[in-house]
């Protein structure tokens, strides 16, 4: 029997293939920020100089958000494999804060933050978008 979307069993699987897009996608937003960290840690001379830039910090400073950042997106990620509720919220609150931390030190590292901010909003609509019937 196929299922379609509007049937019982196929919003379920929609809501459960979404999720897992969206945690694909949040692993993935987890590891590129883990490596962007331990660039702005480590070795910070591939970012870009902004002298007169208004949220400046010091490289290594956004080095260490976007590591914090990146490890609580792979904790989260691992947990949106088990379709649960708590890690859809907490999913969407991670990747809007990754979000606007790569808007925010998007002069240091352009190309890098574009990507990244595209996949947090992938990661925002793949929680967003479905209600399971876990959530009733």
């Amino acid at each position: 029997m196929v299922t379609t979307p509007e049937s019982p069993g196929g919003k379920s699987e929609a809501a459960a293939g979404l999720t897992v897009f969206a945690a694909v996608m949040m692993l993935i937003t987890g590891f590129l920020n883990l490596f962007r960290g331990i660039m702005g840690i480590l070795h910070n001379a591939v970012y870009l100089k902004t002298p007169d830039y208004v949220f400046r910090f010091s490289l290594a400073g956004w080095g260490w958000v976007h590591l914090f950042l990146g490890i609580a997106a792979i904790m989260i990620g691992v947990g949106l494999f088990r379709v649960s509720l708590w890690a859809r919220i907490l999913g969407v609150a991670i990747a809007a804060l990754t979000l606007v931390a790569n808007f925010l030190s998007a002069p240091y590292y352009p190309l890098w933050s574009i990507v990244v901010m595209a996949l947090c909003a992938f990661v925002i609509w793949g929680l967003c978008v479905v209600r399971g019937e876990e959530d009733a």
